[in-house]
């Protein structure tokens, strides 16, 4: 992947999250500064309501 393709750091503020994809972390391994803050794991599979944030950067990680 070329960096043109990468995103910008936590420039996604929603990102769907189909079963497959679990575990997800934060930031995404497509972000250009992979290190903009620490890796979190978003623990997905336990949110009542599907829905959970990245404690660091707001980001809203939805299961689908």
């Amino acid at each position: 992947m070329s960096n043109q393709q990468k995103k910008q750091p936590n420039a996604t503020r929603k990102v769907l999250v189909a079963v497959k994809d679990l575990p997800i972390h934060c930031p995404l391994p497509d972000s250009t500064l992979w290190n903009s803050h620490p890796r979190v794991y978003i623990p997905l599979e336990k949110a009542a309501n599907r829905r959970a944030l990245c404690p660091y950067c707001g980001t809203e990680f939805i299961l689908e």
